[in-house]
């Protein structure tokens, strides 16, 4: 099992984020609101993390609650269901005003990767 977050994972291109946001759909299990997307032209699944400054003011405790959520996720992605061909596009958007601990975030993040559904085959 390949427990590595390699750049490939990580979503940082800014047509992707835009698709993601533009078309995406979201649900929301506290404390992060969640947009997926299935996308074709990916060879891995991608995740985004975003912590507001308006909901955690020291950039300090913003990059802990990231670093939480990256660790959770490399640790449970196994979770995501996989499909041949198609993967997704992932924005996890923390929204809690609390600072919360690993212990606090992995069970939350496990939720998330079982509740993003199972893309459907193409339809010919």
């Amino acid at each position: 099992m390949e427990c590595k977050f390699s750049k490939n994972e990580r979503l940082h291109s800014k047509k992707l984020i835009k698709e993601l946001f533009d078309k995406g759909s979201s649900f929301f299990l506290y404390p992060f609101k969640v947009l997926y997307l299935d996308e074709l032209g990916i060879s891995d699944n991608q995740l985004l993390v975003s912590v507001s400054k308006k909901k955690l003011k020291n950039a300090t405790d913003r990059n802990y609650i990231k670093r939480r959520v990256k660790e959770a996720y490399r640790l449970n992605k196994h979770l995501l269901p996989s499909t041949q061909g198609s993967k997704k596009l992932i924005a996890l958007i923390y929204v809690s005003n609390d600072l919360m601990g690993y212990h606090d975030i992995s069970p939350k993040v496990i939720k998330v990767l079982r509740k993003v559904p199972v893309a459907k085959p193409p339809q010919e």
